[in-house]
């Protein structure tokens, strides 16, 4: 068998002149690997994008998979930031249940509309190693259990397995929202499928068990 390829960074950046050309190979590799693909982004061209050497690249990062692994972790912890910042503010707030649903969907919709192409090739082209993947399992878990607590301090919300009820929720927006940027069905628009989905959750989510 082959050897596997090396997927860390060689080093971390320290210093600011350090972290910008990193910073720079990272943006230069996202457009690059939307512009052409897993197959055809090449470290020369993200290195001719960022405006800096191979050599300089290749001092941080072994190969074009380990870029792929950081902007893959860095697409994960936006993501997660961002739901979890919209549930924080919900914990506060206390609004509607169907308001906090319409707005966690136009958030996860505006998410993966960021750089659909990106997105294809990290979660649908890429060989991503299995540590990533069990990094983003990990990250849905954690944030599935923050909807958990949620669901269970909600006076509308009527489920009374609020664990399982978390998982199908995180699982099925996320699946939903995926499938419709990289898929997009003729003839629906981003409003009907977040009116479609809330209207599916809120059933659910308010339905009682004993009816």
């Amino acid at each position: 068998m082959p050897p596997r390829p090396q997927l860390k960074p060689r080093k971390r950046p320290s210093q600011a002149r350090s972290k910008a050309t990193v910073e720079a190979i990272l943006v230069a590799a996202a457009q690059v690997f939307q512009r052409h693909g897993y197959v055809g982004a090449t470290t020369d061209r993200i290195a001719e994008r960022a405006g800096v050497s191979v050599g300089s690249l290749y001092q941080y990062f072994p190969n074009k998979d380990a870029i792929l692994v950081a902007l893959t972790e860095r697409h994960i912890n936006a993501g997660f930031a961002l739901v979890r910042e919209l549930l924080a503010e919900a914990l506060n707030e206390a609004p509607p249940l169907e308001r906090l649903l319409r707005q966690f969907v136009v958030a996860m919709i505006a998410l993966h509309e960021q750089e659909p192409e990106l997105h294809r090739v990290l979660f649908e082209e890429a060989p991503l190693p299995p540590s990533v993947r069990r990094q983003l399992r990990k990250r849905e878990n954690e944030f599935a259990t923050e909807v958990c607590a949620f669901l269970r301090a909600h006076p509308e919300a009527r489920r009374h397995d609020a664990k399982a009820t978390a998982y199908v929720v995180v699982h099925t927006v996320d699946a939903l929202v995926h499938n419709f940027i990289l898929h997009p069905p003729e003839g629906l628009g981003s409003d009907a499928l977040t009116e479609e989905i809330v209207r599916m959750l809120l059933g659910h989510l308010t339905t009682n068990e004993a009816s």
